[in-house]
């Protein structure tokens, strides 16, 4: 029996995302809990597994289009199942297919006669005026309901990736919906429109459109750094033993980088410092039996924050193993919703290119982030003599709602003790 499978909600309170690409074409079959289609959210690219096995009898959905969550996108059939009329088949389900083919029916409505400005009677002699014709190509404004604006997917889209605002541009579509057309015949007189050439001013190079990542990161951060109030604790590490520790476990089959032991010690002075791994909610300080570590990755869409969960129940192996594999995923697109979400503190590591230290801004909902500079060599005092040394700054930010100053200073106590004696990270 024919089914509506609709836009899910892949993120939390989201009422939107893009039907990225149907695995499953019109016609073929699938298996239970097979990806039909690929969805994305403002962060992630999730499959849409099916629950029992069919077939895709109808896609609704053009690839690209952006959808309201709950929207149907397909109609699916039980295995082997085909349907004469598809279109009585819609129609019983209460399924509507938008067309951008849909013309008004062509109206000859006259204008009004004119008015004499004095007496406000009309004027009945006089030259005629011709009655003007009212087809669909004649701009109407575009139908609103609740403050939004109707517009097909195709439509919003091109106009997001072009930079038009919808509320701008007029519908010739039914009830003055915008159409595809609309936003092209917007595009193309647009130039003529910017023309005014400015003499003084400079000019610039390009200009790169917003991706949704990109608008996502701008909102959280700015959200961030306006709602939670920031405070910066640092400290300065004396690294010679974690690099030492490194290279021997480097030395047989297992691989880690510095910033692996630094997620692993991350997890441990959670352990140590229980009032750290909290989150600030409207109504309580959330507090967690697990420690789950958030790790920048820096990607070509944009910054990434996965999750690596419960680092405390992890070898130093699995904890690098688990963030390779994440970072992969997360350069590939192929992360999912729920591994970008949860956590109570991120880890974000510029030492690789020489960045000696830094303060970060607070990935909301944690409680902190955790900004890790470059190992370098520098004389340090051991024992009242000027030796050698590797040292590496540390700087934590922190919410003050739900974490006190000193609070931050002992979890920060705890963590430089376990960077500079890492073998307790190994017990």
């Amino acid at each position: 029996m024919p089914t509506v499978l609709r836009m899910p909600e892949v993120a939390a309170n989201a009422t939107e995302a893009v039907l990225s690409e149907w695995l499953v074409a019109e016609g073929a079959e699938f298996g239970a809990l097979d990806a039909i289609a690929t969805v994305e959210t403002e962060k992630a690219v999730v499959d849409v597994e099916a629950e029992a096995a069919g077939v895709v009898l109808k896609t609704l959905v053009a690839p690209g289009s952006q959808v309201e969550v709950g929207s149907p996108i397909a109609v699916l059939g039980s295995p082997g199942e085909a349907v004469e009329d598809l279109d009585a088949v819609l129609a019983r389900l209460g399924v509507e297919v938008a067309t951008e083919s849909v013309v008004p029916e062509r109206r000859e409505v006259p204008d009004p006669p004119p008015v004499d400005p004095e007496s406000g009677a009309p004027v009945t002699s006089g030259p005629s005026v011709p009655p003007v014709p009212l087809t669909s190509a004649t701009p109407t404004p575009p139908r609103r309901q609740n403050g939004r604006v109707f517009a097909s997917p195709l439509a919003r889209r091109i106009a997001r990736d072009s930079g038009l605002a919808l509320e701008e541009l007029v519908g010739t579509g039914p009830r003055g919906r915008i159409l595809r057309r609309d936003v092209e015949a917007a595009l193309e007189t647009r130039p003529a429109a910017q023309e005014a050439p400015p003499v003084l001013a400079p000019s610039a190079a390009g200009e790169v459109p917003h991706s949704r990542l990109r608008r996502a990161i701008a909102n959280r951060l700015t959200e961030s750094k306006q709602t939670a109030p920031h405070f910066y604790v640092r400290a300065t590490v004396r690294a010679d033993a974690l690099v030492a520790m490194r290279a021997e476990i480097n030395g047989g089959d297992v691989k880690v980088s510095l910033n692996d032991l630094v997620v692993k010690a991350v997890g441990a002075a959670h352990r140590a410092v229980p009032e750290m791994n909290v989150v600030w909610t409207p109504d309580a300080v959330r507090t967690f039996d697990t420690v789950d570590v958030a790790v920048a990755v820096a990607t070509e869409r944009g910054l990434l924050t996965p999750v690596v969960r419960d680092v405390n129940a992890l070898t130093v192996g699995a904890v690098s193993s688990r963030i390779r594999d994440l970072a992969e995923r997360a350069r590939g697109g192929k992360l999912k919703q729920d591994e970008l979400e949860g956590g109570t503190i991120s880890v974000t590591n510029l030492g690789m290119y020489g960045v000696e230290e830094f303060a970060a801004i607070i990935n909301p909902p944690h409680a902190a982030i955790l900004a890790v500079g470059a190992v370098r060599d520098e004389p340090v005092v051991e024992d009242g003599a000027v030796v050698p040394g590797k040292l590496m700054t540390v700087t934590l930010s922190v919410d003050h709602r739900p974490v006190d100053g000193v609070v931050a200073a002992r979890w920060l106590a705890a963590l430089k003790e376990l960077l500079e004696h890492p073998a307790r990270l190994l017990a």
